[in-house]
């Protein structure tokens, strides 16, 4: 429920101008405070949800004469507070203050968002900021974070991801706020601890990978021209079935000891002679003679069929190199796997 500025107190309206000019002008401000005063500002600051644009115009309108055109959705809370007080106070009188007025965060909000379906959640989230459901998607799992963004119109699709393949983490305070913002009704269901996921890198080729293949590629195109760094980082982390021939043949021979020896033919159906070579070279000469006989053998084949049991190999790839059994980098910056 939107905040109404006419209705805060002196203290929560103070509150609200801090935030709006931010931790640093904040803390510089805190200075003049007595730390009694300071406590009371902190608790209003620690509990505020998201300030919209028009209670942060109201509150400079109040405490000061600037004129500040569009601004955007501002997050108070205890991050900001600890922000603020690191300005303000020495780091021992700034951590006991914060510990006096900081409220017990429990995650509950970010539960209650998790167990909603892709679809439920797009409703409600489909108007919001970019930065919003970036965060929505960090405490997600894969599968379902994928779902979402499928339902995403395509340039809000790619600048949610570049926000969450950026993101350094969200923690459990901001989550819940953002839960609570889209449901007020979230926090009924009482505290609950939840192990929190993040975003970063390795989270977006998470749901990137959950994605069909089509809108895959698409999304990572756009992702470079968007973000050159990000772009190549994800890159890296992803493995497509032409990148066996990027494995070390130690790892290419553990990797095909865990497929299905009637996967490998229809997995190599119409891929280039190298990929070929490479997994024929990493079986025993036998077994290599009875695949290169069974895909000549094998009449055609449906293309999702052949992505099937390319992406049954993918998978143990992925297992393996999660377990640290292979590596998809060699020691040789060059090869790295893209």
């Amino acid at each position: 429920m939107a905040i109404e500025y006419s209705k805060l107190t002196k203290t929560q309206r103070l509150a609200a101008f801090l935030i709006t000019v931010g931790p640093e002008s904040a803390g510089m401000m805190m200075k003049n405070f007595a730390s009694a005063q300071l406590e009371l500002i902190c608790r209003e600051i620690a509990q505020m949800p998201v300030l919209h644009a028009s209670v942060q115009s109201e509150a400079l309108r109040e405490f000061s004469t600037i004129v500040s055109n569009g601004l955007s959705s501002s997050l108070g809370g205890v991050q900001f507070a600890q922000t603020m007080l690191g300005q303000a106070k020495d780091e021992s009188e700034a951590a006991a203050i914060l510990n006096r007025c900081a409220p017990v965060t429990t995650g509950a909000g970010g539960e209650e968002i998790r167990h909603m379906d892709g679809r439920q959640l797009f409703t409600l989230i489909k108007n919001e900021q970019p930065q919003t459901i970036a965060f929505i998607l960090s405490c997600l799992e894969p599968k379902k974070g994928a779902e979402l963004v499928s339902l995403l119109d395509s340039e809000v699709r790619e600048e949610v991801l570049e926000r969450f393949g950026s993101m350094d983490g969200a923690s459990q305070e901001a989550m819940a706020k953002v839960a609570k913002k889209l449901n007020p009704n979230v926090d009924r269901r009482g505290p609950q601890q939840i192990a929190q996921r993040s975003g970063g890198v390795k989270a977006c080729v998470d749901v990137l990978n959950q994605l069909n293949k089509d809108l895959r590629k698409t999304l990572i195109t756009r992702l470079e021209e968007r973000d050159t760094t990000l772009g190549e980082a994800i890159r890296k982390q992803l493995f497509f079935f032409k990148d066996l021939i990027r494995l070390s043949p130690p790892d290419l021979q553990r990797v095909l000891r865990e497929v299905d020896m009637a996967t490998i033919p229809v997995a190599l159906k119409g891929v280039k002679a190298d990929v070929v070579d490479a997994v024929l070279g990493a079986l025993s000469k036998r077994a290599a003679q009875s695949v290169r006989e069974e895909i000549e053998q094998l009449g055609p084949q449906k293309i999702k069929d052949v992505e099937v049991a390319q992406e049954r190999v993918i998978e143990i790839v992925r297992k393996l190199e999660e377990s640290e059994e292979i590596s998809l980098e060699s020691g040789d910056e060059d090869n790295v796997v893209i």
